[in-house]
């Protein structure tokens, strides 16, 4: 039944007027990796103008809406911010109080087609030799490839050369030039110098590759490895009152909305193969419930896995039920349903249901959306108040229920396409998809990480007839991460060739981790969080095949990163659609934790890659000083540029400027849910490169000709100022190929309005929490 929507999880933010340059103004050091070269780019220079002075300026390839410079060095003044002034298409700032000598350290903060980027820092002497070049960077980054690798070098300095070697020797102003990418087709060290006339050369940087027979083999580790104190593993020979006993501690820690849901616990519950009676778990925030069969049916729960609403705080409704997921178990509910009432990031995966599956509150109180996938339910699944919610491979009895938005893929079972009366999206089939790589214990009782096979056109589960198809890893091939482990330690696991098992955990990362090896498997348990503390970016993924991240948490740090994860360089031409990379159970969040900060959370450059199910969250609530609109700064949670790429199950909010720009080719989306942000201060301030009021939730760009998507729902609530108006909530080019079916706005409890769904197409939200719906664009 569709009732007037009361948000309990969407606390007041932190008020404040929209501040100079947004996240410029909190940035206090460089970024990661740039969005394009900077020869293409941008062009920037220092020039004494006296004595005292200095000028400082800044040219975009493309106009800009604004520049902002930051400085320090001046003597006896800390940083400063400063919007510069544009004349000409370039903008300009004089800084005053300099003597001879002195350095001042500076960057910029400009936009860019709606996003805005930080350049690199550059280094000015007064009166002694202007700037210094910026280093040279290496794309692919340095690691372990299987074959020949084609290796681009850039600098962030306009109109520098590079010089380098590959010898491991030293470069200098007479090594060779480079003219272009150089190919690396044996273990090399490639080191590299940047000039420019009238500056100071950059500080050397070098890249060592490994290729192809000499790529590192991962040290033998343990088949059965120690997963440390957070992971709980059950046998059925232990008796039920003992592991009751253990779920209700964990619960208990984990339960509580006001003190659990930013918590660094972590859990993960274990179910070794066998029948278990009498057990409820009820799970809590960052908790992992799995079986450790082969598949489902292996491991039988006669009792229940439970998400509700625990908490009286809750007031009976479930939109706060983040982090926790259930996998790859049977379960004979007790009461003859099992509930699992979650919000976003709750996954509900290769699960097999002897009965019915409840996805609402007992008190039928609201839910925020949810995801299911390779699941059978024998009985009944009903959402009834659950607002929006995916499934994807999977076999149900029945279906019953919807409020805004439920979609299905590939679900035997599935209500028919009706949307939006009652407002269900159903496609026959999955176009392409993967099931998750999972940990499961092999007859001989060593741990194994089992891989399913590439599906095109999928419907039902994996393991509907039989055992999934597929592979397996043995344990001693993965390095198990997990308390003490720091970026230096992972990444020297991923250069001798390991993969990743994470066990739950908050892992801090001083450096960037580079997953450079086809075919490499990162997998988490428990909601492993990694957390970038110096502005790098958390991950970068190379362009190669094969690649699997499973069951991660990026959460920004307080120095802002440009990206938390980017999977292929920019450019990455190449084609993976018989092995893509895939993105699944991933998530992303900036504040609510801590005040975390980052231009973007995803950027996907490779093609053919598979999002499924991650939900980029920019916090509007969470511990005091963690969020507010110049506090947690994001403009943008998902940037795709690559060609090919399917996302099933696309859950993004609250980022301040574009939720969702798709730059790639003939790229799909299956369901997608969205909320803008609820603390945008002002009109004025909140206004995309077209003029138009606000950012879209979900841009196409300008040059795309084909894409299609289905299933949508965008809302609105601009708690901080109900005036506050977006002009429409997709923005796409107007061209045949470009095609959106079954798409829903709303605003929600009068708070603000979207004036189309679509472009120009739709009317505006009624008041009132009622939908706005458009079948079919164009």
């Amino acid at each position: 039944m569709n009732r007037i929507f009361v948000q309990p999880r969407r606390r007041k933010g932190v008020r404040g007027a929209l501040a100079l340059g947004l996240a410029a103004l909190l940035i206090a050091t460089g970024l990661g990796e740039a969005t394009a070269s900077a020869a293409e780019d941008y062009s920037q220079s220092a020039v004494a103008v006296n004595a005292t002075q200095a000028q400082f300026s800044f040219t975009p390839v493309t106009t800009a809406r604004y520049v902002d410079i930051h400085y320090t060095g001046v003597p006896g003044v800390g940083q400063q911010n400063v919007r510069m002034t544009e004349s000409g298409g370039t903008w300009r700032h004089t800084v005053g109080s300099l003597s001879t000598g002195t350095v001042l350290d500076y960057w910029f903060t400009y936009e860019k087609n709606g996003p805005q980027y930080d350049t690199p820092h550059f280094g000015y002497t007064h009166a002694g030799g202007g700037t210094t070049v910026a280093s040279p960077t290496f794309d692919p980054p340095a690691g372990s490839y299987p074959s020949a690798r084609s290796v681009t070098l850039s600098t962030a300095t306009a109109g520098a050369t590079i010089r380098y070697t590959v010898d491991g020797s030293t470069p200098t102003a007479s090594s060779t030039l480079y003219t272009g990418p150089i190919t690396v087709s044996a273990s090399s060290t490639v080191s590299a110098i940047a000039l420019k006339s009238g500056s100071a050369n950059s500080p050397v940087a070098s890249a060592s590759y490994t290729i192809g027979s000499t790529q590192a083999t991962c040290p033998v580790q343990a088949d059965v490895p120690n997963f440390g104190p957070n992971v709980r593993i059950f046998d059925p020979g232990m008796s039920a009152s003992s592991i009751q006993t253990r779920l209700d501690a964990d619960f208990a820690a984990q339960k509580d909305t006001l003190t659990a849901q930013f918590t660094e616990r972590r859990y993960a519950h274990l179910f070794k193969p066998g029948v278990y009676s009498g057990i409820h778990d009820d799970v809590g925030y960052y908790t992992s419930v799995a079986g450790l069969g082969q598949n489902p049916g292996d491991v039988v729960i006669n009792g229940d896995v439970t998400v509700d609403a625990f908490n009286e705080s809750d007031q009976g409704h479930a939109l706060q039920n983040f982090w926790r997921s259930a996998e790859n178990l049977a379960i004979v509910p007790s009461s003859g349903s099992n509930r699992w009432a979650v919000a976003q990031a709750a996954p509900f995966r290769r699960m097999d249901i002897r009965g019915g599956l409840q996805l609402y509150p007992a008190s039928y109180g609201f839910a925020s959306g949810g995801y299911t996938a390779d699941t059978k339910v024998s009985g009944q699944a009903a959402s009834v108040s659950q607002q929006q919610w995916y499934t994807r491979d999977s076999s149900y009895g029945s279906w019953n229920g919807g409020v805004w938005n439920m979609v299905f893929s590939g679900t035997n079972g599935a209500p028919a396409n009706t949307f939006p009366n009652p407002p269900e999206t159903t496609l026959s089939a999955t176009p392409v998809s993967r099931d998750v790589p999972y940990l499961y214990l092999d007859g001989s009782g060593k741990y194994r990480v089992f891989l399913p096979s590439l599906r095109t056109n999928a419907s039902g589960p994996s393991w509907a007839n039989g055992s999934t198809p597929g592979s397996s890893l043995p344990m001693s091939q993965f390095y198990v991460v997990k308390a003490g482990d720091t970026a230096s330690s992972i990444n020297t696991a991923l250069s001798q060739g390991c993969n990743l098992f994470f066990t739950p955990g908050v892992y801090h990362l001083d450096q960037t981790l580079n997953v450079s090896r086809a075919n490499t498997v990162v997998l988490g348990i428990g909601y492993p969080t990694l957390v970038p503390d110096n502005g790098v970016d958390a991950m970068r993924v190379a362009d190669v095949d094969g690649v699997r991240l499973k069951g991660l948490l990026f959460d920004a740090g307080t120095t802002k990163s440009q990206a938390l994860l980017t999977v292929g360089q920019s450019g990455s031409s190449a084609v993976h659609s018989a092995n893509p990379t895939t993105l699944q159970d991933v998530f992303f969040r900036i504040g609510g934790q801590i005040a975390g900060k980052a231009a973007n959370s995803l950027i996907v450059n490779s093609r053919d890659t598979i999002i499924d199910h991650i939900w980029a969250w920019r916090a509007d609530h969470g511990n005091a000083g963690t969020y507010g609109w110049t506090v947690n700064t994001g403009d943008t949670g998902v940037v795709v540029n690559g060609d090919n790429v399917l996302a099933t199950g696309l859950f993004v909010e609250h980022y301040q400027k574009y939720q969702v720009i798709w730059n790639g080719q003939n790229g799909r989306t299956i369901f997608f849910q969205n909320e803008i942000p609820y603390d945008v201060p002002d009109q004025a301030g909140w206004r995309s490169p077209n003029g138009l009021n606000g950012y879209a939730a979900y841009k196409v760009g300008d040059a795309v000709t084909t894409h299609e998507a289905w299933g949508l729902g965008s809302y609105c609530f601009f708690n901080d100022n109900p005036s506050v108006n977006l002009y429409h909530a997709f923005e796409v080019p107007n061209r045949s190929g470009v095609r959106f079916h079954n798409l829903v706005t709303v605003s929600l409890n009068y708070k603000g309005t979207i004036t189309h769904v679509i472009n120009d197409a739709g009317a505006v939200t009624p008041p009132g929490t009622t939908p706005s719906n458009l079948v079919s664009y164009p």
